[in-house]
Order: structure tokens, then sequence, then C-alpha cells
């Protein structure tokens, strides 16, 4: 069994997806990416391409719309597909089967404990929440056992996000959203309030916020960013697991959903791009 994390595979693209491949990358380990739009892979190519021009890129990163491909030679695997329960269960499932034996599997979940979807797999002592925050402005990343995570799984995934010069967030007892991401979701939380309810403009909460943490982007930029689509299963997850009625994210955020108003990704979200 290797002792350490040398290849890397990240299942899904999106915003989370495409910072993690970027930061594994640039630390010297080999890269495989699995989506299922080749479209999205060819284009994040181009883009990984560019970048490595002026960055110091030294892994090894290829493309895959096959998933065993994309895990054969695994290590460590980070799943990041959409935030929905059932979804992240049928991957884990799909992953655990093609993955080498040692392997181990993390979700980067922005809410939901491995917990919920360590049933989907065999290697339950094997599997970690991992979840990403933006390194540039936020270098952490929250990191939390399943009920059967051995010590040695949290140990390998705790000396990898350090070696990615990153500070990992341990999360002594479970609980949904984890270490700093829960205390993200209250603000989030609250200024999609103020915006439902029309108590403030965005334009105010944004300075705001600019203005207390001297962060150059505000919570609706930051939204825009992780996508819009993102926010609203999140919230879901919370109101899911709860079944409090404050926890319903706004009805003004599923309709900006559902019109494809999903934030950079699509052009427009609560700015325009």
């Amino acid at each position: 069994m290797p002792n350490e994390i040398k290849n890397v595979s990240v299942i899904g693209i999106g915003f989370l997806g495409r910072i993690i491949t970027e930061r594994t990358a640039e630390y010297n380990y080999n890269v495989r990416i699995f989506d299922i739009n080749p479209e999205g892979l060819e284009k994040f190519a181009r883009s990984l391409t560019r970048k490595k021009k002026r960055k110091n890129l030294f892994g090894e990163v290829s493309y895959h719309t096959n998933l065993s491909e994309a895990v054969a030679d695994a290590d460590l695997i980070i799943e990041a597909v959409p935030e929905k329960l059932e979804l992240k269960k049928e991957v884990f499932s799909k992953i655990d089967k093609a993955a080498p034996s040692h392997a181990i599997i993390a979700t980067n979940s922005s809410s939901i404990p491995v917990s919920k979807i360590e049933d989907a797999v065999e290697r339950k002592e094997k599997v970690l929440n991992i979840h990403f925050y933006i390194p540039k402005t936020t270098p952490m990343v929250d990191i939390m056992r399943g009920s059967k995570t051995s010590d040695d799984t949290f140990k390998k995934g705790k000396n990898w996000i350090e070696s990615l010069e990153l500070t990992p967030l341990e999360v002594k007892k479970e609980c949904l959203g984890f270490v700093f991401n829960r205390i993200w979701r209250a603000i989030k939380k609250e200024c999609l309030k103020i915006w439902a309810g029309g108590y403030a403009d965005i334009e105010t909460v944004e300075n705001a916020w600019k203005i207390f943490t001297g962060m150059g982007i505000g919570p609706f930029k930051l939204m825009d960013a992780v996508g819009l689509d993102v926010v609203y299963d999140i919230e879901m997850s919370y109101y899911n697991e709860s079944g409090d009625p404050k926890d319903t994210p706004p009805q003004a955020l599923k309709d900006m959903v559902d019109r494809g108003e999903l934030g950079i990704k699509s052009g427009k979200g609560f700015f325009k791009y």
C-alpha cells in the first residue's frame, strides 16, 4: 500500500473542482480530471494551459470523460459534483468499484457530512470530507471524518492539505457545514434575507462586508462565483437537515436559478458579467 499521495483525481470541474485541480498541479501532484461534459473539459484545458505559462505548474494534468480511467491509479479522489446527496452516493459507489483499493475517497461537499455518503462504498475507513475554499483569499480547507474513517486516512488527508500550503480546519465532532463554512453559511443566509426582504440593496451589503473584513469581494459576488444553483442546493441541504422553515432559502433565489441566472458562469446573477 502506498504511504503517500502522488496521484489525485478530481471528479467534476465546477468552480471548486477547477480550483482544486489548479492548486494540486501547482504543488507537483499528478491530476486526472473527470467530467461528463467534454466541451467543458476542453475549455478548462485551454484555460489551464494559459495559466501554466504564467505560473509554475509542475504536475501532469490529464482530462477524462471515462470515470474508470480517471481514477485508475489514484491515491486520493476528490468528488466535486453538485450538492445533491443521491448524486454523490451514486458517484462514490462508481468510484469505489473502479479505484485502487488503497485510494482515499473524499467529498468536497460544502455541507453534507461524508457519513451520509459512506454507505455507498465498501472502503468506509478510507473516506473523508475535504472541503476547499478559495486559496488566494481563504487558504484553508475543512477536513472531517466519516463514522469509520481510520486515523491513517485522516492523517494522510491532513498532510496532503498541508503540502498544498493550506491550513487544515479539523472538525473534532461531526456537524453540518464543518468549520468556516458553517460560519460563512450564517453570513450568507442573513445576506440573502436582507436582499430578498428588501431591507437594503446588494451594493450596501457588499460595501459593509468589504469595509469590515478588508476583502476585495463581497458575499453576493462570492455567491455569483460559486454559482447560484450551487448556493441554492447548499441552502436546501441545511433546510432538509433541520426541517426549520427559517432555513428555507428565499423564493427570490429559487426564481433566479429557474431563470438561469446562475452567476458568473451564465453571465448574470446578482451582478452582470
